[in-house]
């Protein structure tokens, strides 16, 4: 074995585990008479320990379906899921997730939803409040603690939505559309939020979006699905855009142009197949 051989393979053993890593996943869903539906067929993927992923690809690809699979909230029908180097068994205990939906209870302030996700950890009532306010406050909602939901516009709403997951300072951030109900300046305002909470210690992401121009202002890679059923892994770009970034300025530059173009160019067809059209 030569030295450069024997370098390679020693920097291998000492790279830290993949965040996130689908070995060989296949999900298949149960349909009348007895027979599957293969959403998903064999995907391997990796997502590093400070990583931003997102997932991008046509409506019913399986993207939220992996999302899952990262969550433990779904087992795989083949294959394994490993989170750190270990085989994820039940529940991922370093994820948190965040959903397209707001999980805020409506019966709570803003402050008391931030606080429970403590709360049903064991922390006292008191330090949970306390920390949920320094939360409120990193996420520009410091004089919104005694508000109710309703009494919240969407993108606050969001805000408490964060809060609540990292607050518990979770090792792999799993978002699934989380900014998809919001107007457009507001998605690139809770863009830029997220970027600069994910900057203090960049915590593993795994994004599903379908808004293209936002995996790609918010991601260091891009993974593009193919249409369903037996969706797979097609594409996967490197963003090359320097940090920190700004969610709205970075559009604007020409590289973000041509990486759009050049990923537009292959998810395109994908988009055009779940629809039944041709793709020309």
């Amino acid at each position: 074995m030569s030295d450069r051989q024997a370098e390679r393979e020693t920097a291998a053993q000492h790279a830290p585990a993949a965040a996130i890593s689908f070995d060989g996943v296949a999900i298949d869903f149960p349909v009348a008479g007895g027979a599957s539906y293969p959403a998903v067929t064999r995907t391997d993927l990796k997502v590093g320990a400070h990583e931003f992923v997102a997932i991008v690809g046509p409506t019913g690809c399986g993207k939220s379906t992996l999302l899952n699979v990262a969550a433990g909230l779904l087992a795989p029908s083949t294959g394994q899921t490993l989170v750190f180097g270990a085989p994820l068994v039940g529940l991922n205990r370093s994820a948190g997730y965040l959903f397209q939906q707001d999980a805020v209870m409506p019966w709570k302030t803003a402050r008391d939803n931030v606080a429970i996700s403590l709360e049903i950890a064991g922390t006292a009532r008191a330090e949970a409040l306390e920390r949920a306010q320094g939360w409120l406050k990193r996420v520009g909602l410091s004089a919104f603690g005694d508000r109710y939901p309703h009494q919240l516009s969407g993108g606050q709403r969001k805000r408490v939505g964060l809060a609540q997951v990292l607050i518990r300072d979770p090792k792999v951030l799993l978002m699934d559309e989380p900014f998809g109900p919001l107007d457009a300046q507001t998605r690139q305002i809770m863009g830029n939020l997220l970027l600069d909470l994910w900057a203090l210690d960049r915590k593993a992401v795994l994004f599903v979006t379908h808004d293209l121009e936002e995996a790609i202002a918010l991601s260091d890679r891009v993974v593009i699905m193919s249409a369903g059923p037996s969706a797979r892994i097609i594409g996967d770009h490197a963003i090359d855009l320097e940090r920190p970034r700004d969610a709205s300025e970075v559009r604007l530059l020409p590289r973000f142009h041509e990486l759009h173009k050049a990923i537009w160019g292959q998810l395109r067809a994908e988009v055009l197949k779940a629809y039944g059209e041709d793709a020309g």
